[in-house]
């Protein structure tokens, strides 16, 4: 545990200021998005997606962000799932983004809502065939007896669907977080660190600066 709280690391290679930032934060998302493509990091659009029960019980776990725009956020799931059980009960979401190489961290706080199953179909027939099917064989989320009936499982939608098509689980689709509050995370020496948040009101973005 020494090793541990020892554990040091200075932020060095940039600063966030008002005067650079773009007014509307999807547009500054893309601009970090594009330097984190750039950079070659491993996976960049891995993200953190935080739900909870109406209880208050919390969850999290990573999942991969498959569009964004002026609308929000977009990632895709079983629709029976964790997750998907949670946003049923509470649709609000948190999505955070660590990009640790460029010392950035994107934190996005909204309500989350099934997107429009065309759009869910459009992407399930861009996936490759072992994920199509990947969807069909596993009940996310639920016990399984171990790798062999899971794997069973898979070899019994393979012989469902031959060589043909594959079309979407009715149960497997989409989300889209529409944002409230999306804050921008700079590293800075002794832990000074920058951070932006833009908050959405009336129609609009209000920026302020939060002490780190």
């Amino acid at each position: 545990m020494d090793s541990i709280a020892r554990l040091r690391k200075e932020y060095t290679r940039a600063g966030l200021r008002e005067s650079e930032i773009h007014r509307d934060p999807i547009e500054q998302f893309r601009r970090w998005f594009e330097e984190v493509q750039a950079a070659n990091l491993h996976e960049p659009n891995a993200m953190i997606v935080a739900t909870a029960t109406a209880g208050g019980k919390p969850s999290a776990r990573t999942v991969l962000l498959k569009g964004f725009d002026d609308r929000g956020f977009v990632f895709y799931t079983n629709y029976e799932g964790g997750k998907a059980r949670d946003l049923l009960e509470n649709p609000r979401a948190a999505l955070l983004f660590y990009w640790g190489e460029l010392e950035r961290q994107v934190r996005i706080e909204g309500r989350a809502e099934r997107i429009a199953a065309e759009e869910s179909d459009a992407y399930f027939a861009s996936r490759p065939r072992g994920s199509q099917l990947g969807a069909w064989a596993s009940e996310q989320s639920r016990p399984v007896a171990d790798r062999a009936a899971l794997e069973a499982r898979l070899r019994e939608v393979e012989r469902r669907f031959g060589e043909g098509e594959v079309p979407r689980p009715p149960f497997w689709g989409g989300y889209r977080v529409k944002p409230e509050i999306i804050e921008f995370w700079q590293g800075r020496e002794n832990r000074l660190h920058d951070r932006l948040l833009y908050r959405r009101e009336n129609g609009g973005w209000e920026i302020e600066r939060l002490q780190p």
